[in-house]
């Protein structure tokens, strides 16, 4: 249950902005926000960053796709995921 309240200010295009992706995703403007801030607040450290680099550095092979190939694979795990709309483009 949320107890705190914050008000923030904004510009209209960047609260446009919010709205638009709050209806493409079904959800709040709040949730959004909410979302945000759990995710910056969840960055890994420096060291864990400077890790994570190196370790994609030494990766070789693998299969690489391309943005339209990555783009596909995505929709189509979303259309898996029961009660998601697929991306609209």
């Amino acid at each position: 249950m949320f107890t705190e309240r914050l008000q923030v200010l904004m510009s209209r295009e960047q609260r446009r902005r919010l709205e638009a992706e709050a209806k493409r995703r079904r959800s709040s403007v709040g949730a959004l926000i909410r979302e945000a801030i759990d995710t910056r607040g969840a960055s890994a450290t420096p060291e864990e960053r400077s890790r994570a680099i190196a370790e994609i550095k030494s990766m070789r092979g693998g299969r690489f796709l391309s943005s339209r190939e990555l783009e596909r694979v995505i929709d189509e795990e979303r259309e898996r995921l029961p009660g998601r709309a697929r991306r609209r483009r």
